[in-house]
């Protein structure tokens, strides 16, 4: 004796909601990998400055022309804005994954709200149809009784 199955009228914006969190999930991941790349742009740089430090102090050791003590100075100097540029840049990036993080945590709640009255829905139509039931089974059972009372 089975009742109409559960239907969710708002499984089509439940869906969406699951789409777009997905589609958040995939920015913060994206946010994720351009970070980490971010830190070994850095990190690369920091390795550059250190060789243009080391060359600087090399050359100081031995005997080199003036323009090539300027043209390593020029080195550094430029190694070491690059340096600070791709700490800003970083910065950049990492503000970008919080904002993603913010956005894929709004998401999920969006999605888990939808999922969580869906569920208590389920369970009210579920709680309805027993007792459809049960007034069945009541109503059978009575009329065998009246049957056999007759």
């Amino acid at each position: 004796m089975a009742g109409p199955s559960f239907t969710f009228r708002l499984e089509r914006v439940r869906a969406l909601r699951e789409r777009h969190e997905d589609a958040a999930k995939q920015a913060f991941a994206g946010a994720m990998i351009d970070c980490v790349k971010g830190e070994q742009q850095v990190q690369e740089a920091a390795d550059r400055i250190a060789q243009a430090r080391e060359a600087q102090l090399d050359a100081a050791a031995a005997p080199v022309s003036a323009t090539e003590l300027m043209a390593r100075q020029a080195y550094l100097e430029r190694s070491e804005r690059a340096h600070r540029a791709t700490q800003e840049d970083l910065h950049r990036r990492e503000q970008a994954l919080v904002q993603r993080r913010r956005e894929l945590t709004e998401a999920a709640r969006d999605r888990q709200a939808l999922e969580r009255l869906k569920d208590r829905r389920r369970h009210d139509h579920e709680r309805e149809q027993a007792r459809i039931e049960a007034e069945a089974l009541d109503e059978i059972a009575l009329n065998g009784f009246r049957r056999r009372a007759a």
